[in-house]
């Protein structure tokens, strides 16, 4: 694969007139905003640049944008805040899907956010055992074990019940340090014989959400800044759209020989390649 260009944000800023932006990883983590972030996302808006902070968040848009506000993050610093959370609740309200209102759903989460089981006018409950439908929208896989989330998704897998996956993160920052993922635990489901249907990036709906948020005629003035392979990069690449890879979030300690094997074994090499998100 050909290796990426190093680029910083002014060239971006001269090639590109739409800017799709991860949250965490590129902006900030799970302690507070990067050096540099805040700034540098305010000076692309006075560009004139049409910003969406495009996250693989199960809660909605208007909730992580109150919280990056809440860290120093201007309000007019981005136009949209699209989340995968977000994304499910369009597809899942779609005339024709079978989710009855008042089925119970079972929602692995952070926090104890129920949030799309609300949204939809489901029970939530805790019993893999009694669920209709499994929601998957976070981790705390740093206090919860693997193990213990497959035994309490295994009665629904058992039971063949639908499982729909609204964060696909693999891997979640905490505390400096990097942890299974919400999308991990729906491997697991899967692995189990469960079904699973994945919203957010890398696929292509959050995608084509952003897009038309933005009214975009030419794809070739968009580009996606990650700190994901199979995520961001991945994604992008799938929408026809440029990359760029930020060395921060769970890329943070990768040396350039594991760079490298990360963007081989992931199966896309981004556009550029950027110390971090700031100018």
């Amino acid at each position: 694969m050909p290796r990426p260009v190093t680029v910083d944000m002014a060239g971006l800023s001269t090639d590109y007139d739409v800017f799709f932006v991860d949250q965490f990883g590129v902006l900030r983590d799970d302690i507070g905003p990067y050096q540099g972030a805040i700034d540098a996302l305010r000076q692309l808006s006075q560009a004139g640049k049409k910003i969406v902070i495009l996250s693989n968040s199960g809660r909605s848009g208007q909730y992580n944008a109150e919280r990056l506000v809440k860290l120093g993050f201007a309000p007019d610093s981005f136009d949209f805040f699209v989340t995968s959370g977000d994304v499910a609740f369009e597809l899942l309200s779609r005339p024709g899907v079978d989710i009855p209102k008042g089925s119970r759903a079972l929602t692995i989460s952070s926090g104890g956010d129920t949030n799309l089981a609300d949204r939809l006018d489901l029970v939530s409950i805790r019993s893999g055992n009694e669920a209709n439908i499994v929601i998957i929208s976070g981790s705390e896989a740093e206090r919860i074990s693997m193990n213990d989330y497959r035994e309490m998704l295994r009665p629904a897998a058992e039971n063949n019940v639908a499982c729909y996956c609204t964060n696909p993160d693999i891997h979640k920052l905490h505390e400096g340090s990097v942890a299974p993922g919400a999308g991990s635990i729906a491997q697991l489901y899967e692995a189990m014989g469960g079904r699973v249907t994945w919203i957010g990036k890398p696929y292509p709906e959050i995608y084509d959400h952003a897009l038309k948020l933005v009214g975009v005629e030419d794809r070739r003035r968009v580009v996606c800044i990650g700190d994901s392979v199979e995520h961001d990069i991945v994604g992008a690449r799938s929408a026809g759209l440029d990359s760029v890879l930020v060395r921060t979030g769970i890329l943070a300690d990768s040396n350039d020989g594991e760079l490298e094997r990360i963007t081989s074994e992931g199966g896309a090499t981004p556009t550029y390649m950027m110390q971090a998100f700031k100018c």
